[in-house]
């Protein structure tokens, strides 16, 4: 491909998935309301711009099958073929094999050899078997021309003066370098028969090539169609002229600029951008307006935001040792300011989470169908803004627990209506923010989670030893559903029974320092409730002392401060727990946990309570420093991975800080 397309490649990918999405939504709406035709021209205009765009770029594939896409899509409009379950699913293909281009695009920067042909056939053959039998099951009739009034008195006009009117649909070749051009030649070969007195698109969209591969003009003449016909078969790089004599054998409808049916007869010379589209599009609601702007850009402005905040905390080490009042308030300004940049770039780089909501309605329906179940998704909190590189991260754990909730949760129709539950399941997707966390819950009101079978499938594995399982409690025992290689499901399938599932879940969820909770109640439903960070970049952080080092806590993590007597500790089966407001947490001795050498115990320590979800525990410290913000730096791909340490950071003083992971130490 050469350089001039490529610098496109970027365009094209966003605006395919903008345009790929839409039509997912229609066609979802379309299966609840298939006599909606608003929505037949909605997905119409859809695949008409996804076949200009591909055929611009080159991407014929793409190209063809948009094209075959339409004409299904146009005999739907004109009354011709119905609207049935087969060709939504038809079309539900047609999406996925659009989006797969577009995927394999974004990956290799070119179209995928696919050439649709089997789904290209399947298209065209519905088409002919349901225009056959629409036609067996009605009489013959004229066919329908719909003209705004102008060309209709234009058509009596010529009638009166003995002249002939033609519609003339031009297709050029795909190999055509000039479009605009050559159409530009067609123009003066068919004014040298008479008056065009209409074209689609419009002349001014010709020629600024703003049109596909074809166009229609309206030609007023006293010329024979064959006369026509043998002129414009010398003008090069066309493929196919269609010539219509517009006379009394059609049933001539007058229609307004405003119906939104004036595009959809033979003669559609409305712009396809019209007026009408105010109204198929009302059910959308309005579209924000957005500027795209390149990630890396972003993830340059978060690094130099960093780099101040870095010189602030330096700043903010030199003013203990200066006197001079200025240097206070400079670091006090300097604070000012770095916070608002930090906020500013926080808003640029935050996405609604709907971008990975907007995927699910297609998975629940396609895995309704599978199954054999029917289930309502509900969806909130869709506007819900997370940091960008957060949203990457979890589209893969929330399909798996969505996965898990349609196959292993919501019984089959008839089990649900045996004990006394509606027919139809219920999937809860509910996103809300939660101080400097995003909450995402998926919930469903089905058979819930048997922890006592959970308990023996695990013994059956090896997972746990019978004597881990007697001490279990019945929040434990559920949440043995979290590790590697368990599964609950007897047989293997596309689904389930591989064993790989809520580890993967709970692996992806805490690699961005986030947690998943599960609460369930047998025979009632499940729940699982993640926690994820706003932010992987600048976050507040509790800064302290163990022996020589200083350590970063996520004050997200942090609950509170207190001190704790070390005769208040006890010892319970290798376990130390102390009481902490009327309960028991388990007490974590850092410098243990860390390998650094321990020192005599004093009699009042330090214990910082931090909390994962809702557990809890207590780690002891030698010192606390204070609070403070701090920018996360990874440790790089050879030190990745180690246990307890998720990160580090800059201090004042140039020294290394490293990020104590919470999610581990609990």
């Amino acid at each position: 491909m050469d350089l001039d397309i490529n610098q496109y490649i970027n365009i094209f990918v966003e605006e395919s998935k903008e345009h790929l999405q839409n039509m997912n939504d229609i066609l979802l709406e379309l299966e609840k309301n298939p006599s909606n035709h608003d929505l037949i021209n909605e997905i119409f205009r859809v695949a008409h711009t996804l076949k200009g765009m591909s055929g611009t770029m080159g991407f014929t594939n793409m190209a063809n099958l948009t094209h075959d896409m339409e004409n299904v899509l146009q005999a739907i409009r004109n009354d011709e073929i119905e609207v049935s379950e087969e060709i939504i699913d038809l079309l539900f293909e047609c999406f996925d094999a659009l989006d797969t281009s577009v995927n394999h695009i974004i990956d290799y920067g070119s179209e995928d050899t696919s050439n649709h042909k089997e789904l290209i056939s399947k298209l065209n053959n519905h088409l002919v078997k349901e225009k056959n039998s629409k036609s067996n099951e009605r009489n013959i009739q004229k066919p329908v021309l719909e003209l705004e009034h102008h060309l209709i008195e234009v058509l009596k006009k010529a009638k009166s003066d003995g002249l002939n009117v033609y519609k003339i649909d031009i297709s050029l070749k795909e190999t055509c370098m000039l479009k605009a051009a050559r159409a530009f030649i067609v123009f003066n070969t068919l004014e040298s028969f008479g008056e065009i007195v209409y074209s689609h698109p419009s002349v001014d969209d010709i020629e600024d090539e703003k049109f596909d591969l074809s166009f229609s003009i309206m030609l007023v003449t006293s010329s024979r169609e064959s006369e026509i016909l043998n002129s414009l078969n010398q003008i090069s790089e066309i493929d196919k002229i269609d010539i219509t004599l517009i006379d009394d054998s059609f049933n001539i409808i007058e229609v307004n600029n405003t119906s939104p049916k004036s595009d959809e007869g033979l003669s559609s010379f409305q712009d396809e951008d019209g007026k009408d589209e105010k109204t198929t599009q009302s059910h959308l609601g309005k579209i924000g307006k957005t500027v795209r702007v390149d990630i890396d850009r972003l993830d340059n402005l978060m690094n130099l935001v960093s780099e101040l905040i870095i010189i602030k905390t330096r700043m903010d080490d030199l003013s203990g040792k200066a006197a001079g009042e200025n240097m206070t308030e400079a670091i006090e300004y300097l604070e000012r300011i770095t916070t608002s940049l930090h906020d500013a770039v926080m808003k640029v780089r935050m996405v609604p989470i709907e971008r990975v909501f907007n995927r699910f309605p297609r998975l629940v329906r396609d895995l309704s169908k599978e199954l054999g179940k029917e289930i309502d998704l509900q969806m909130s909190g869709e506007e819900t803004e997370v940091d960008r590189t957060v949203i990457d991260e979890i589209g893969d754990p929330l399909i798996h627990l969505i996965r898990n909730s349609i196959d292993h949760g919501i019984e089959l129709p008839k089990e649900r209506v045996k004990i006394g539950k509606p027919e139809r399941g219920k999937l809860v997707l509910k996103a809300y923010p939660d101080g400097n966390n995003v909450v995402i819950e998926v919930e469903d009101d089905g058979r819930g989670i048997d922890y006592k079978y959970v308990l023996r499938k695990a013994l059956e594995k090896g997972l746990i030893t019978d004597k881990e399982a007697e001490s279990l409690t019945v929040e434990e025992s559920i949440n043995l559903l979290f590790l590697p290689g368990f599964s609950t499901a007897d047989k293997i399938s596309d689904l389930s029974g591989r064993g790989v599932g809520l580890d993967v879940v709970k692996s992806k969820i805490e690699s961005i320092n986030g947690s998943v909770e599960v609460e369930s109640i047998k025979d009632k439903g499940t729940k699982f409730i993640i926690r994820i960070p706003l932010t992987l970049a600048i976050i507040q952080a509790l800064l302290i002392r163990l022996k020589d080092e200083i350590y970063a806590i996520p004050l997200s993590s942090v609950t509170e401060i207190i001190n704790i007597p070390s005769s208040g500790i006890r010892d319970i089966q290798g376990q130390e727990i102390a009481l902490y407001r009327g309960k028991t947490i388990p007490i974590i001795r850092l410098r243990k946990v860390l390998d650094i050498s321990e020192e005599e115990e004093v009699e009042d320590l330090v214990v910082v309570v931090v909390n994962k979800g809702e557990k809890q525990a207590g780690l002891i410290v030698d010192s606390l420093i204070g609070q403070q913000e701090i920018v996360i730096k990874s440790l790089g791909k050879y030190l990745a991975g180690i246990k307890y340490i998720s990160g580090a950071t800059i201090l004042g003083n140039g020294n290394i800080s490293l990020i104590l992971d919470i999610n581990s130490l609990i």
